[in-house]
């Protein structure tokens, strides 16, 4: 069931299945499940609490023997050496694989692949994408407009960007945005990726550390219940809808005044780990509509797995060449 390709090889992992950087979310809870079931956990930085994460990367280390990854999140690192405390924080705690996101890449590539990093930008547009691969990156987490989380105001959703830029680079592609199962996977790969990321579908998973109520409303969701927000400027987000993400949909337009739309992640973690749904606003992707249970993180990948293999199997017999 292993699957071998350039990204299982390049990550050391039996799956080429990586859990996105959730801020408070991708945390050793969630990621030593991922890696211990065969794909890459990533320990988060965009919740912006540095101390936190060095100590839940060194947690790691007692919690899985497995390859495991960190997102330095650009815009919300608050260290004006970002590449010292990678080399601290990372490096020196046998980390490998780095992604790269919500900046430039041209601006810390070079340094951080000096470190012995593989390095993966995170990219929204094909102009993104031929900017990191210009910038030297490794490889590219193509993430589409439908994925939950902070988004580029213009989307392009992944079926039409994952195979838009796999027809100008040749670097591996991670695929982000609508993943959940093995026929999403199956999908993505034949759009032109070697390997996918999950976020909602983590979010829901049950060593996912957040909240119940938050999982229910996942299960909950229909395929038009989550909102895009602030198109308009930056950054937009995708949300699941509540009331409060239904109230922002109608303020945050143009000619609002009122506070940018970061304010209201004030009470993010009353939300995240208290349960209020209202408090804050929780980053979901359209894919939520198509998850129904929560499972341990293994089941899913596994399943995944399956399901993957399956599909192509089964449309390679459904559809033989001539």
């Amino acid at each position: 069931m292993t699957i071998d390709n350039r990204l299982t090889r390049m990550l050391g992992v039996r799956y080429p299945i990586v859990q996105a950087p959730m801020g408070w979310i991708a945390r050793s809870q969630l990621a030593s499940a991922v890696s211990n079931a065969g794909g890459l956990g990533i320990i988060e930085t965009s919740s912006g609490e540095l101390e936190v994460v060095r100590n839940e990367i060194k947690r790691m280390r007692t919690l899985t023997p497995h390859p495991f990854g960190v997102n330095i999140a650009l815009a919300f690192v608050r260290d004006p050496n970002i590449v010292k405390f990678v080399d601290e924080a990372v490096v020196q705690q046998g980390v490998r694989f780095v992604t790269t996101s919500a900046g430039d890449p041209a601006k810390y590539c070079r340094e951080l692949k000096a470190l012995g990093l593989t390095v993966f930008h995170v990219v929204p547009t094909l102009k993104a994408a031929l900017k990191a691969v210009e910038a030297g990156v490794d490889g590219l987490v193509v993430e589409g407009g439908e994925g939950g989380g902070f988004k580029n105001p213009q989307p392009v959703m992944t079926m039409v960007l994952l195979p838009l830029v796999r027809e100008k680079v040749d670097v591996p592609i991670i695929a982000a945005g609508g993943i959940t199962c093995g026929r999403s996977m199956a999908a993505a790969f034949a759009l032109g990726a070697e390997g996918v990321q999950m976020g909602t579908r983590m979010v829901s998973a049950a060593e996912s550390p957040v909240h119940h109520n938050w999982k229910q409303a996942i299960l909950d969701a229909e395929d038009t219940s989550t909102v895009f927000l602030n198109q308009f400027s930056r950054p937009a987000l995708r949300a699941l809808r509540t009331e409060k993400t239904s109230r922002l949909e109608r303020e945050l337009v143009p000619s609002y005044q009122g506070p940018p739309v970061v304010a209201e992640f004030g009470r993010a973690q009353d939300l995240y780990f208290g349960g209020d749904m209202e408090a804050s606003i929780a980053l979901t992707g359209q894919v939520a509509g198509r998850i129904d249970s929560i499972k341990p993180v293994k089941q899913v990948i596994d399943e995944t797995v399956r399901e993957f293999h399956h599909t192509i199997a089964d449309m390679a017999k459904r559809y033989p060449s001539n």
